[in-house]
């Protein structure tokens, strides 16, 4: 049995973070971890879809190399190389994490735990063996969030031929074919990867349009990319049958009211994550929930027990790897008796890693029309910019929803090559109430793609120049 200042439950991107700032502020802190450090977003999310996303974009750059008076011979594209190097990636940031542990001192509990009080886990190795581990000042919820299929249509996850995204991650070869069932990030990611490799794409989404969180004209931009790569894009679908064996899967659906029918070799499921709130002892306690599942928290993320907080994707609000990250470490503040600044869920930006890329900070455009506000839009293409024309990624536009009488940024988007790079220069500025004149005094490099933010603020204000 061990006693601890603050004891964690998950060691993803909340609960680390929350771990090694409390240990900073000179707590003890024990984190219980089933896996490898570092979460879904190390092991099966972010890190791994990134790199794969990055051999992708190498793949697609290399059918333009002749451009460059680079030839090449028959090019060969093969997924299991690029799948073993994104988890060559995934296990190097998950031991930096375990580095970061021993730095600060902080205890890694390896096992199942499961709550048996406000102050008590018992943690379950892989032995069986059972230990009892305390929170003197806080016991923290950081379990994660897990994907999930669509039984109600006939895919339910079976490891073959219906997969997730974790099993995408460790396919040996691209399929043939394959049917992409949602078109959030995770979706849109995936198909990219897909079709750079080879596979016959087919991107289904309910919703009138991929990408439906973000701005509609980020949506339409990206989904004309996708049909210039030859995915097959269906909107507005709804799935009425899905025929499933271990070799491949036929699904029907409807498309504009129409019906189709495709067989494919794989379907990936990318159809939004479930909180991990099962067997952890939630009820043992009395953890109240939301309505949609979500542990219910405070706004310093206390539960409904005191002394039990809970960040991270099980918390609810944006389901995002740096959101919990900066949960976890304003608990930790809170617990240390700091004084930081509240999380501003109004103000976590959003990325979606695809080619082109999505980014996007505030409301959108349709979002700041039902507030009835009155704003302006300024909006620059990459086709005019001269860096964009360099590198020959010239896809896309930056977007800026203004505040008509004050200049406030209400919203900006971005679709483009490095757009989840570029909008932290709009994140910054509407965390700190920069208007759209005080960007424009920030003088621009040039040639770079930032130019383009610079042109989007001056389209706002009626003075654009180089377009």
């Amino acid at each position: 049995m061990a006693n601890f200042d603050v004891l964690i439950l998950g060691g993803g991107p909340a609960g680390y973070v929350c771990a090694i700032r409390s240990a900073q502020l000179g707590m003890t802190v024990g984190v219980i971890e089933r896996e490898a450090l570092g979460g879904t977003c190390v092991l099966w999310g972010c890190i791994p879809a990134k790199s794969l996303l990055e051999s992708a974009a190498l793949a697609t750059k290399l059918k333009h190399a002749a451009e460059h008076g680079i030839t090449l011979g028959d090019v060969q594209l093969d997924y299991g190389p690029a799948m073993k190097r994104s988890r060559a990636v995934s296990q190097q940031n998950s031991k930096g994490v375990e580095f970061l542990f021993k730095k600060n001192k902080v205890t890694m509990i390896k096992g199942e735990g499961r709550i048996t009080t406000p102050k008590t886990v018992v943690v379950k190795g892989a032995d069986g063996k059972e230990e009892t581990h305390t929170a003197g000042k806080a016991l923290v919820i950081a379990t994660g969030s897990r994907v999930r299929g669509l039984p109600q249509v006939g895919l339910e996850l079976n490891k073959s031929s219906v997969l997730s995204s974790d099993e995408v991650l460790v396919l040996e070869k691209a399929p043939k074919a394959m049917a992409v069932v949602g078109a959030g990030a995770v979706g849109c990611e995936f198909a990219d990867v897909f079709n750079a490799y080879g596979s016959e794409v087919t991107l289904i989404e309910v919703a009138p349009r991929i990408l439906p969180l973000e701005d509609a004209d980020c949506s339409a931009e990206l989904q004309r990319a996708f049909k210039k790569r030859k995915m097959d894009v269906v909107t507005g679908a709804k799935i009425t049958a899905a025929k499933v064996t271990p070799e491949s899967v036929t699904l029907s659906f409807t498309e504009n009211n129409q019906p189709r029918t495709i067989t494919v070799d794989k379907v990936l499921v990318a159809a939004g994550r479930a909180p991990n709130v099962e067997g952890i002892g939630l009820e043992t306690i009395g953890v109240k929930k939301t309505d949609r599942g979500f542990i219910a928290i405070s706004p310093t993320f206390e539960t409904s027990v005191k002394g039990v907080y809970a960040i991270g994707d099980v918390a609810g609000n944006q389901m995002l790897a740096h959101k919990g990250s900066r949960e976890g470490h304003v608990l930790a503040d809170l617990l240390g008796n700091q004084h930081p600044h509240p999380v501003n869920y109004d103000n976590i930006p959003s990325c979606t890693y695809c080619h082109p890329e999505v980014a996007s900070i505030g409301l959108t455009e349709e979002q700041v029309k039902a507030k009835g506000v009155a704003y302006k839009v300024g909006k620059f293409p990459f086709s005019a910019n001269g860096r964009a024309r360099t590198s020959g990624e010239t896809d896309g536009f930056v977007k800026i929803i203004r505040d008509e009488k004050h200049g406030e940024i209400l919203g900006a988007h971005i679709v483009g090559a490095h757009a989840t790079e570029m909008i932290h220069e709009l994140v910054v500025a509407r965390e700190n109430e920069y208007t759209v004149e005080e960007i424009d005094l920030a003088v621009h490099a040039h040639p770079t793609l930032s130019e383009a933010i610079a042109e989007a603020v001056l389209d706002s204000m009626g003075k654009m120049v180089h377009a």
